[in-house]
């Protein structure tokens, strides 16, 4: 029984694992939108709202305001992501309550036949 187990380890060790969302949810936060299959995308769709949720509590708030900061900058590889994240995204989603990414499947890849998705952020 699967009880109380979240997250996929999609095969791969713990640290390519924790690589890869970081790397995933780092291009999705500076393109917008990514180009990946459907369990990675479930996989890293979270944690991307995640980083959106704590950024905009960190605008609302400004005693929480660097404590956020940091909480996002340490689940993404790079600074000007995060700071895209607080200047750009977050004043964005500002009024909306969740659902900050969307899911469009775009069939199976040629190769191995996996089911493709576009994981993009919604305007």
């Amino acid at each position: 029984m699967r009880h109380r187990v979240a997250g996929k380890k999609l095969s791969r060790s713990t640290g390519h694992r924790q690589a890869l969302f970081r790397n995933l949810t780092t291009e999705l936060l500076r393109h917008g939108k990514i180009r990946t299959t459907e369990a990675k995308a479930e996989a890293i769709r979270p944690s991307a709202e995640k980083l959106i949720t704590i950024a905009k509590r960190g605008l609302k708030d400004e005693g929480y305001a660097l404590h956020a900061r940091r909480l996002v900058a340490a689940r993404l590889n790079d600074p000007q992501v995060v700071k895209k994240v607080f200047e750009e995204i977050a004043p964005r989603y500002l009024e909306r309550p969740g659902g900050y990414t969307r899911v469009l499947k775009l069939g199976r890849r040629q190769g191995d036949g996996a089911e493709m998705v576009l994981l993009e952020l919604v305007e």
